[in-house]
């Protein structure tokens, strides 16, 4: 037991974050917090926050990182929005969207692996092209997608079993897919030892490039999928499809324990992060303070996080 405690300190710590923030909470304000419409409604746009998170991980356990995720979003929004105003069956469209994520996602690992260029460089400025893009292919207009209300594809994604979500079900089947390829497939191990020493890792026989691009594939393809699920969730496409997502999700990676320098990363972590910043704003606003105040708490969590994984290092 103590063996585990010390490995999964980190994690305990973020988790005992999260429970105090709802007890926090609760004691501000009961008749909000203990009523279950309120978790219901964290739920239906917190599994949007998880997918981001968690296939982050990978990018950022393997010493990269990726700034151009929401633009693959929005381009993959527009993809699916596009496709299914045209007549195609919404299935096939997602697919069509997640394979242009995917794809995104390749293009960026390609240029990192092969031309060593600086990921946090070439994502800024992937995020700027495809968002331009977005722009001048839209004229700056959204799409309507109303009709896809009270269809079968709405209700696979968005519908829900009694009052819970549907799509915090797929989060999950997601979560347990990436828990399998980070901590039980050898992808996850090779990610972990290319973050942490890329020369070892070579002399090992890890194809490094292979690593690093399908790392990014991983997170174009998360992003495809969110792109069509926010779509549905606000029955519009909008050509800022993704952009409020860019510091928020990476905020739940680092505040779940991932360092920024590589190496090292952890699925749970995440996922609690993505709790943690959802509830967040939710919890703000219910116990009578104003929105404006997100934003502090955003930063002042994650600045805390920072030094709760220094002084963990140093012991």
């Amino acid at each position: 037991m103590r063996n585990f405690v010390n490995q999964k300190r980190m994690e305990i710590a973020v988790s005992s974050v999260f429970l105090l923030m709802i007890v926090i909470f609760i004691c501000g304000n009961p008749s909000v917090f203990l009523n279950y419409r309120l978790y219901m409604a964290v739920f239906t746009t917190l599994p949007i926050l998880i997918f981001l998170s968690t296939s982050l991980v990978f990018v950022i356990a393997n010493g990269e990182i990726d700034l151009s995720f929401p633009a693959l979003i929005g381009i993959s929004a527009w993809a699916f929005a596009s496709t299914v105003k045209a007549g195609i069956n919404p299935f096939l469209a997602l697919i069509i969207g997640i394979i242009v994520g995917s794809f995104g996602g390749l293009i960026n690992g390609l240029m990192i692996a092969n031309l060593g260029i600086s990921s946090l460089i070439l994502t800024l400025g992937m995020n700027f092209l495809l968002r331009g893009l977005i722009m001048i292919g839209t004229n700056g207009h959204g799409i309507t997608l109303a009709f896809l209300r009270n269809t079968k594809f709405f209700e696979v994604f968005l519908g829900k079993i009694g009052k819970f979500p549907l799509l915090m079900l797929w989060a999950a089947g997601f979560i347990i897919f990436v828990w399998l390829l980070f901590y039980r497939h050898k992808f996850g191990g090779n990610v972990c030892y290319v973050g942490n020493n890329i020369i070892s890792s070579r002399e090992m026989g890890i194809d490094i490039k292979r690593v690093k691009t399908l790392a990014f594939v991983l997170v174009g393809a998360s992003s495809g999928f969110v792109g069509g699920m926010l779509c549905l969730i606000n029955n519009q496409f909008y050509p800022n499809t993704g952009d409020g997502y860019l510091l928020i999700a990476l905020t739940a990676v680092f505040l779940g324990g991932t360092p920024t320098k590589g190496g090292v990363g952890t699925i749970f972590g995440a996922i609690i992060g993505a709790f943690i910043l959802g509830f967040l704003e939710t919890g703000i606003i219910g116990i009578g303070l104003s929105g404006f105040y997100t934003k502090f708490f955003f930063g002042l969590i994650l600045i805390l996080a920072l030094i709760s994984h220094r002084i963990y290092k140093t012991k």
